[in-house]
């Protein structure tokens, strides 16, 4: 029975025990419910819930549980070469389970019986060439180095995967019958099962809220590990005060990370130039000047901006706002005469990030209370005097929150960069150079086909986290600066 089978069976089961929960409440209270502590309802949801957690529960573990037992098991056969390091494993493992995987859908296409797909692992010794045949019928390639060892490492697979999606069907479902039961048994006229229910529910809202948390701890984890790794094999000092970016995966690499820095920070500085004064002004019209109608028209319109694909931002800036800047600006001051440019990719990213700034520090402007608006007028401020000394003051925490929204999109971006700005890694003043980020380069450095291990790959995660540590940076500062002004608010 497959996860998805069980996933609908569960919410099925768990149905099933609500209406028997709730008659048996009912029965037990004569048929009167005053006499119950709690609702029918309450105690149809306490023999649902403890129907269905508890199978969900096992599901969740079995799935988490079951592939690193079969990847303990079938590692065992592959062929000593393919142990010699992790980066090797994962790679001979992802081909028993392509592999794997193949055959399966050979058999279920009908390209080849079950009979058929189990004989492989014996007959593979004079028929590897007949494999890589079937299943290419059924879209599965294989490697010229498929060997031995990956193809009954592939047939225990299929074995380990099969008993395996048994045992989790007959766990699930024994699992679900004993809540059932012990639901119904716990069914009683005094069972406080609105407590229960409340419990619960309490219980899964706050797994719920720890689920950013946790996801935050596994990807700076994640990074950090990865770091780690880069540093064993590459001085620290050589990344982080190095002038020069220059990976070369044949050895002796520059990963000097100042240049990337610098081109993050310079495309990031000008896109918030751009952004900022526009988004934050048009947001004050939008929420203190314009009229009801002329609003309704207007903020739809910005906020469509933001549903454009970035790439298609990327082929605006690649298709005119560089060649303008080229023939308009960069030849006639002699600055330059490529189109792909740091300004080029500011102006874009400006522009992109315009209606985040003007949609949500609308939105914060107009939560400010009209009272307070009122009371200026009332002392005889005008408009612009109440915008600035009122309502601006009031609102300076969610519009801080709002320009580093910006920031983080603009420090982030990298379609528009690789598309407007270039792929040049170098420490320059002048805005019409091409120039790149860093997020630029950890896609580059991460595509194709190159060793995970080798010190060019593994850079990408130090750059992830000197990203991840500059927006943290960002958010301290930007504390900071709220703190500051609120208090002088207030």
């Amino acid at each position: 029975m497959s996860a998805l089978i069980l996933l609908a069976l569960i919410p099925a089961l768990g149905l099933l025990a609500f209406v028997l929960g709730r008659s048996r409440a009912l029965s037990a209270a004569g048929g009167d419910p005053r006499r119950l502590h709690s609702l029918p309802g309450h105690y149809g949801w306490h023999a649902a819930l403890m129907t269905a957690l508890p199978a969900l529960a096992v599901l969740i573990l079995w799935s988490l549980l079951q592939p690193l037992v079969i990847q303990h098991e079938t590692g065992a056969l592959l062929a000593p070469e393919a142990l010699a390091s992790d980066t090797a494993f994962t790679l001979a493992m992802d081909d028993v389970r392509r592999l794997a995987e193949g055959l399966d859908r050979a058999v279920a296409q009908g390209v080849m019986t079950a009979d058929e797909a189990a004989d492989f692992g014996t007959a593979a010794a004079t028929d590897l060439d007949a494999l890589k045949a079937r299943l290419g019928q059924v879209g599965v390639a294989l490697g010229s180095d498929l060997s031995l060892q990956s193809v009954d490492a592939a047939q225990h697979y299929r074995e380990l995967a099969g008993t395996g999606a048994m045992g989790r069907s007959l766990a699930v479902v024994l699992a679900a019958l004993a809540g059932l039961a012990y639901g119904l048994t716990a069914t009683r006229p005094d069972l406080r099962a609105r407590n229960r229910v409340e419990r619960i529910l309490l219980g899964a809202l706050m797994l719920a809220s720890s689920i950013a948390v946790l996801t935050t701890v596994g990807i700076v984890w994640s990074m950090f590990a990865e770091s780690l790794a880069f540093f064993r094999q590459y001085p620290a000092a050589d990344f982080f005060l190095g002038l020069t970016w220059s990976p070369n995966f044949k050895g002796g690499s520059d990963l000097g990370v100042l240049p990337l820095l610098w081109g993050t920070l310079y495309i990031s500085v000008i896109a918030m130039i751009v952004a900022v004064p526009l988004g934050l002004y048009t947001a004050i019209y939008l929420s203190e000047y314009a009229s009801p109608r002329f609003r309704a028209w207007v903020k739809p319109a910005i906020e469509v901006i933001a549903g454009i694909p970035t790439v298609v931002f990327g082929l605006f800036a690649l298709i005119t706002v560089g060649p303008l800047l080229r023939d308009w600006l960069a030849e006639p001051l002699g600055l330059g005469n490529s189109g792909s440019s740091v300004m080029t990719a500011g102006l874009v990213i400006g522009i992109l990030n315009i209606p985040f700034v003007s949609s949500l520090a609308d939105d914060i402007l107009n939560a400010v209370p009209q009272s307070l608006r009122d009371g200026s007028y009332a002392m005889g401020a005008t408009p612009s005097e109440t915008v600035k000394q009122v309502v601006l003051p009031a609102a300076l925490p969610g519009i801080m929150g709002a320009v580093l929204m910006a920031a983080s999109r603009a420090i982030g971006e990298t379609m528009v960069v690789a598309m407007g700005a270039g792929a040049a890694a170098k420490l320059s003043l002048n805005p019409f150079e091409a120039m790149t980020t860093m997020t630029v380069k950890i896609v580059s450095q991460l595509t194709g086909d190159t060793d995970f291990a080798a010190p060019e790959t593994l850079v990408a995660f130090a750059l992830g986290m000197t990203l991840f540590v500059l927006t943290l940076g960002l958010n301290i500062l930007a504390l900071k600066i709220v703190r500051k002004y609120k208090e002088q608010y207030e």
